[in-house]
């Protein structure tokens, strides 16, 4: 059972979500208030976080900037729940490392089609993925190279992730986006080969003579370490 975080001080929501949630089969832990909460968010290992943005002691960007900036919390989806509706308040959100934004009042199952976006889907795949030297752990959303710890955005996680899940694959930067980023995103080609630079550079991953993310010219990308060995 997946856990999901509620950062709300609105209670009669906090049970709302609680019920909705079971029944999608989700553990919902809850917080009333902004305070401690990135011990709060260690504690319960979240795979998602769900935080209001206006909140006692501790406004929720607050939070989101702390997440974003903890070693173990950086890769947690975070999506916003607020009343704040305008677009300077979505984008401010956005820019400070959310995932997604809602405006309250909003569709349940709008938001429970966001929470199945951003959760990397199980099915019947391990949570850890150990290949050629990287160990990417999906249900603490770390990974490691010859066993020492990279740090990766949101976005370079579930990049890594969902090329890391199809070795051999190739996968076309359309369908990098629609995965990764949301098929309700407006985000260009050009995303995806910034996004496989910067995954490179943290991997030490040469784009001259890649070891794990290889170039597919006109198509896209694969995650591929048995074409590093080829003669």
């Amino acid at each position: 059972m997946r856990t999901i975080a509620l950062i709300e001080d609105d209670r009669d929501l906090q049970e709302l979500l609680r019920y909705r949630l079971q029944r999608e089969g989700y553990r919902l832990v809850a917080s009333g208030t902004g305070k401690d909460a990135v011990d709060f968010l260690l504690q319960t290992h979240p795979a998602l976080l769900l935080l209001d943005i206006m909140l006692p002691h501790t406004p929720g960007l607050e939070i989101c900037k702390a997440i974003r900036a903890h070693p173990r919390l950086a890769n947690m989806p975070i999506i916003f729940l607020s009343a704040r509706g305008s677009e300077a308040d979505r984008v401010t959100g956005l820019e400070l490392g959310a995932n997604d934004y809602l405006v309250k009042p909003f569709f349940m199952r709008e938001l429970l089609a966001r929470i199945k976006l951003h959760i990397l889907p199980r099915n019947d795949q391990e949570p850890v993925l150990n290949i050629s030297g990287l160990e990417l752990d999906r249900e603490r959303f770390e990974l490691r190279r010859n066993g020492e710890k990279v740090s990766l955005t949101a976005t370079e996680f579930r990049l890594l992730a969902f090329l890391m899940s199809r070795p051999g694959r190739v996968c076309g930067r359309s369908e990098l986006i629609s995965e990764v980023w949301g098929r309700d995103r407006d985000v260009a080609d050009r995303a995806v080969d910034v996004c496989v630079l910067r995954l490179r550079q943290k991997l030490n991953d040469a784009p001259e003579k890649p070891r794990w993310i290889h170039s597919v010219r006109g198509f896209g990308y694969t995650f591929d370490p048995d074409r590093a060995i080829q003669v």
